[in-house]
Parts: structure tokens; sequence; C-alpha cells
């Protein structure tokens, strides 16, 4: 995996009170990273808008994260979060996630969110709408991000 890989990526700066006393961040500020990056990856694909979800009663939850640690981060690193969507659903999708700090991969990664009413936490259908703007963002064919099976 290259930061090539990507058509999108996001800094981030690590934080005093993400490292240990040795200076190494906490394995469990990765999520946090991760997090970062999908929110600045909606942002880029102008869908993070808190009151749009809130009009219609859907939401993306997370259902999974996987994290593959290769190198640690240190205290005041410069980060680059890197995302792809990988896979598109009926109601679910995976990110690919890569971390990297100066061009080194630190961190891999699979995000998967489902789209479900906020209330009832079920599962609904991807707009397409929302579909075709990742395509379009990320330059992909249906094919290229279809459900396999």
């Amino acid at each position: 995996m290259h930061q090539a890989d990507f058509r999108f990526g996001c800094p981030l700066r690590v934080r005093w009170s993400e490292a240990d006393p040795q200076g190494i961040v906490f394995n469990g500020h990765y999520l946090n990273y991760a997090d970062v990056g999908v929110t600045e990856y909606y942002r880029a694909l102008r869908a993070a808008e808190p009151a749009r979800m809130q009009l219609t009663g859907e939401e993306f939850f997370a259902v999974k994260t996987l994290l593959e640690y290769r190198a640690p981060a240190m205290f005041d690193d410069l980060l680059d979060v890197q995302l792809r969507l990988s896979r598109f659903g009926n109601s679910s999708m995976s990110f690919t996630l890569g971390i990297f700090r100066a061009g080194q991969l630190l961190v891999t990664g699979e995000i998967v969110y489902v789209h479900a009413d906020q209330q009832t936490r079920q599962p609904l259908p991807i707009p397409q709408d929302f579909k075709a703007a990742v395509r379009a963002f990320e330059q992909l064919t249906p094919e290229e991000t279809a459900n396999p099976g």
C-alpha cells in the first residue's frame, strides 16, 4: 500500500496527550485518527452536513474496524490519514485506511459502515445519489465498488 493508492488524505499532528511516556502514540488513538479522516473525507465530498442527516433521519454507523500496526507514530509527528472507498453493498460500505508519516506506512485498516435509520438502527439502502457522488469523487466505476459475490 502506497499513498499514491489514495485520492484523499488529510494531515494530522500527533498531540502530547496521545503519546505514552516514551513518546509513542497509544494504539487506541489510531481509531480517532481514522474517524477524523472519515469526517474530512465527507467534508471534501460535501456530505459532512449534520443538518442533512437530522432532516432525513438516516445515518452511517460504524460496525467494524480493523487496524494493523506496522510502525509507531511519535509525539509531534505529522501524519497523513489516507482513505478510499473500497466497496459498496446495498446498505453498507467499506473504506480502506492508510496512515503515513513522510511516506512511510504506519497503519493499515478497514472501516465498515452501515446506512441505517437513526431511531430503529435498521439498515436502509444507501441512496444512489450518495453512491454516485462518492464514485465521482474517487473516479471509480460501479464495478470497482460492487459488493463481491
